[in-house]
């Protein structure tokens, strides 16, 4: 939750107000304290909050014996490695874990790096700024270089407090929102503000800017072959420690994200286990939705599941009634705080229970996230297995999935098997059709202005062109939605003083799961084989051999339209100029009536929900 600042002046000495401005606009990150250094023409601000046991008696800015100062909002996973390395003492602050790394590593120090991080260091003999991110981009960092200054922080309204930094909407990121594209890696609603890659670092100086990507997951790796319960231990192991690393919280309490399904069940019991000896319980939180109706509820309901899980003990259950809330929700303090439109439609909920964790005390929260991705459901397997020709084990892991998840085998194969085989000729088709478009309401004219179209036949060429399971399972864990995602989910954590944590986006599970075999992935028509056989023991078996999935689409379409409809109205229907340069508002209006009509229609829910916000913030924030 700790966020940082600074900024480099090319030709004018910097001031300490000019670094004041930054750190207060991020004072609700920082309730340990805000500090800050000033060099001639450098400057590096701290917001500290103390969330493990070793930042206690940190501070920062932090300057070693070379002249070298760091700012830090990090959480290392392989402290011990390094201090052994470093020859540093056990109570050594991340920040100066990583100084020291740079030290002896220079620029490569961010690829000895594990764990989640941002950071800025002033080389002063080098006379360069060099800021790295983590692998996967939990920690942001956002930054404007102009041609006098560069300047960086946490969270964009930061830079904005800065008059050298312009204020202009970046309408290549207006078109990308409103077809649904969040792929690349760098741009920002502001024309003028970047983000930095995850996975990537930074050097700057006086003769200029040099990004470089330091980690990108190996699809060539693969582990030696080995038996079922061999590749089950591995990954339990390595999951374990994923978990264990995240259980530090210092002196805050430690809570956990619990809707039942099998990555946050697994993080819990996982977290109950490591802490059998712990008198305190583990705060968990969940959504429930007792208020919708019985043919919803259904879709949604995880509340055995819940139970199950709690039933097993060592765990305080909080419950969130998520069928009260709505997607605007707050919509105003939201904006505020993520600095930009968004399209998240379950953001919502994370927002409750993000208030109902810090109602409760807890400020550390484990979140299972997007285990799917890193673990993988292995249905790239079956296209793979078809070109192969292996079709009788493709006809296995067919009827499997079929009898798993009741649903027919020519829904399978339409839906996972035919796709990726056709994809060149569905692309061909598609160009001559011109429907690239299609489902959206982007206003043509723009989208030919900002050449979306372009980017979203790029994206969806590279989508069909992996024939090989791991460089598919690549492409999810390196796709813009993973950071996209970690960003938003920061700064609505940050809103409540919250820090979450993510043991599946841990770097070495994650590289484990891509070398891992097909059929560890899917096998029978299981989907994620290996983990369902490394929980055994620990989940209780109905979690650990569920098919099903719950869907919130149900409550979202319903509570966006009870609930928000004066909001939708207001930007739809009341004051679309402030869109309408970007959308077609009557096929905008028309998609709204249908959706009023039906508010199950899940596409049109999304749709609508994303104009709205995208005005919603365009109407507060002014920006031209």
């Amino acid at each position: 939750m700790s966020a940082i600042a600074g900024l480099v002046r090319f030709d004018a000495p910097v001031a300490q107000q000019d670094i004041a401005r930054m750190t207060s606009a991020l004072a609700h990150r920082g309730p340990d304290g805000i500090a800050a250094w000033c060099g001639a023409t450098v400057a590096l601000g701290s917001c500290a909050r103390r969330t493990t046991s070793h930042a206690r008696g940190e501070r920062q800015p932090l300057t070693d014996d070379a002249g070298r100062t760091i700012v830090a909002a990090a959480r290392l996973d392989n402290r011990r490695e390094l201090l052994g390395e470093l020859g540093m003492p056990a109570d050594a602050g991340d920040a100066a874990v990583i100084l020291g790394a740079y030290g002896r590593w220079a620029d490569d120090c961010a690829s000895r790096l594990i764990g989640d991080f941002a950071f800025a260091i002033w080389d002063e003999r080098r006379q360069q700024l060099f800021c790295g991110r983590d692998h996967i981009g939990v920690k942001p960092i956002y930054y404007h270089q102009g041609s006098s200054a560069f300047l960086f922080a946490s969270e964009i309204k930061a830079l904005l407090t800065s008059p050298l930094v312009p204020y202009g909407l970046n309408l290549q990121r207006v078109a990308d929102h409103l077809v649904g594209l969040v792929d690349d890696p760098g741009i920002t609603f502001h024309r003028d503000v970047c983000r930095l890659p995850a996975g990537h670092t930074l050097t700057v100086s006086r003769a200029g800017t040099r990004l470089r990507r330091y980690w990108a997951p190996d699809p060539v790796r693969e582990l030696a072959p080995a038996t079922d319960a061999a590749y089950a231990e591995a990954f339990r192991a390595c999951f374990t420690e994923a978990v264990r690393c995240r259980l530090d919280s210092g002196d805050v309490r430690l809570g956990a994200l619990l809707s039942g399904g099998l990555d946050s069940s697994s993080i819990v019991a996982t977290a109950c286990g490591l802490r059998s000896t712990s008198a305190e319980k583990l705060d968990t939180f969940s959504a429930i939705f007792p208020g919708l109706p019985p043919a919803h509820l259904r879709r949604i309901d995880e509340r055995d599941y819940v139970d199950a899980v709690v039933a097993q003990g060592g765990i305080s259950p909080h419950f969130v009634r998520g069928d009260l809330l709505s997607p605007l929700t707050d919509i105003d303090r939201a904006l505020w705080h993520l600095d930009e439109g968004f399209a998240a439609p379950n953001l919502y909920l994370h927002w409750g229970l993000y208030a109902a964790a810090r109602e409760q005390g807890v400020e550390v929260l484990l979140d299972g996230i997007d285990g799917d991705t890193t673990v993988s459901h292995g249905l790239e397997r079956l296209p793979a297995l078809a070109r192969s020709g292996r079709l009788l084990t493709l006809s296995g892991e067919l009827r499997g999935l079929s009898r798993l998840h009741g649903v027919g085998l020519v829904h399978l194969l339409k839906g996972f098997v035919l796709p990726p085989l056709i994809a060149p000729w569905t692309r061909r088709l598609r160009g001559l059709r011109g429907d690239a478009l299609e489902g959206s309401v982007i206003r043509r004219d723009f989208a030919s202005r900002t050449g979306v179209v372009d980017r979203l036949e790029a994206v969806r060429a590279v989508q069909g062109s992996y024939r090989d399971p791991r460089w598919a399972h690549r492409a999810a864990l390196t796709s813009g939605l993973v950071p996209y995602a970690l960003e938003l989910a920061d700064k609505a954590a940050g809103a409540f003083g919250v820090e979450p944590r993510y043991p599946f986006f841990d770097r070495r599970l994650i590289e484990l799961c891509l070398a891992m075999p097909p059929d560890q992935k899917l096998k029978g028509g299981w989907t994620r084989m290996v983990m369902r056989r490394a929980m055994g023991g620990v989940l209780p078996e109905e979690i650990r051999w569920r098919s099903t999935k719950a869907s919130l689409a149900p409550n979202f379409g319903r509570r966006l339209l009870d609930k928000d409809r004066p909001l939708l109205e207001e930007i739809i229907v009341g004051q679309p100029g402030v869109i309408e340069e970007y959308v077609d508002v009557p096929a905008l209006r028309r998609v709204y009536d249908r959706f009023v009509a039906r508010p199950a229609s899940e596409t049109d829910a999304l749709v609508v929900y994303g104009a709205a916000v995208l005005g919603l913030w365009l109407q507060r924030a002014k920006v031209a």
